[in-house]
């Protein structure tokens, strides 16, 4: 009994050596700034953007958490449990820092630069994740983190939820016979509005759930004249819940240039919760879905959708 024990102890220590082993060798992520990252240590993980964030609960990895940013709303244990470094785009170094951090997982477009540069420059591993709003971007995005932290298996598990999902909506979409067109408002001031072009995730999303973009003259954010809103000719205009500072249905209708488009005619006017409609998290198939029914009151009859990433377990 007593050489049983031993040789168990034995295996034991020699388990956990090799295992202390491999992990001090690394691993190594190829992020958006085309750089090798080695990652030797992820038991003390801050995560900037709320996608990110998404995935590392996804992934049962929100223990290794010790730090989020603002734009982390999902799920909302994130915010209430761990620390916050600020919004994504105006992170504190020594707020980050400050965590005494073993890994940063920031998504691509955190800010500013001066920040960003520092933490680059310190001794912490920063994996800067890839920003592609696209069906095969979301999957390289879980992927990728999941690597990070060194979960493949989880990884692969979750990717092949949310790719089931987006083949769902793909079905769905081939329903749509004649795409809306859909402008997508980020705000209204001053009378101008500041709307989606392409290579964004509002004009992604908006192609997902089976409509068109009405603009399509311009890449990224920007504010346009009543002119160029009465010539885009939107069906529907789209925004997101942002409390107090919500573009409101009335003040899109009442507007001198919508109110000459088909969306004050037929008050269209759809609003969904920011980071689940624009995230590009596991969960924008469904976030998609709900677009297109909205657009598409038909498609609803069509049957439920039954989601993957609702009854898999990517979590061990």
């Amino acid at each position: 009994m007593t050489s049983c024990r031993t040789l168990a102890s034995l295996l034991l220590s020699g388990g956990i050596a090799f295992a202390s082993a491999a992990h001090a060798a690394g691993i190594t992520v190829h992020d958006a700034r085309n750089r090798d990252v080695t990652v030797a240590d992820f038991a003390r993980t801050v995560s900037i953007g709320g996608a990110i964030t998404e995935i590392l609960y996804a992934l049962g990895l929100e223990s290794r958490l010790v730090g989020v940013d603002t734009t982390s709303l999902y799920p909302a244990a994130a915010l209430h449990d761990k620390p916050n470094v600020g919004y994504m785009r105006q992170i504190s170094a020594e707020g980050v820092l400050g965590l005494n951090p073993t890994l940063i997982l920031a998504i691509q477009g955190s800010g500013p630069r001066e920040t960003m540069d520092i933490l680059e420059t310190a001794k912490v591993p920063l994996v800067l994740v890839p920003e592609t709003f696209s069906e095969e971007g979301l999957i390289e995005k879980i992927k990728l983190v999941g690597h990070a932290m060194g979960v493949d298996a989880r990884a692969e598990c979750l990717s092949a939820a949310v790719g089931a999902d987006l083949a769902q909506l793909r079905a769905l979409r081939a329903k749509v016979t004649k795409p809306v067109r859909v402008m997508f408002v980020m705000s209204l001031q001053n009378g101008r509005a500041m709307v989606a072009g392409h290579k964004t995730a509002a004009d992604e999303i908006i192609q997902l759930a089976g409509a068109a973009n009405a603009v399509d003259d311009y890449d990224g954010y920007k504010t346009i004249g009543d002119e160029a809103i009465v010539a885009a000719k939107p069906d529907v205009v789209l925004s997101i819940e942002r409390g107090k500072e919500s573009l409101q249905a009335d003040a899109v209708y009442t507007h001198p240039g919508f109110a000459l488009t088909p969306v004050a005619a037929n008050k269209s006017f759809i609003t969904m919760d920011g980071l689940y409609l624009l995230g590009f998290g596991p969960r924008t198939a469904a976030a998609a879905r709900d677009l297109s029914v909205k657009l598409y009151p038909a498609l609803a009859a069509g049957g439920a959708f039954t989601s993957a990433l609702s009854t898999a377990n990517c979590r061990q």
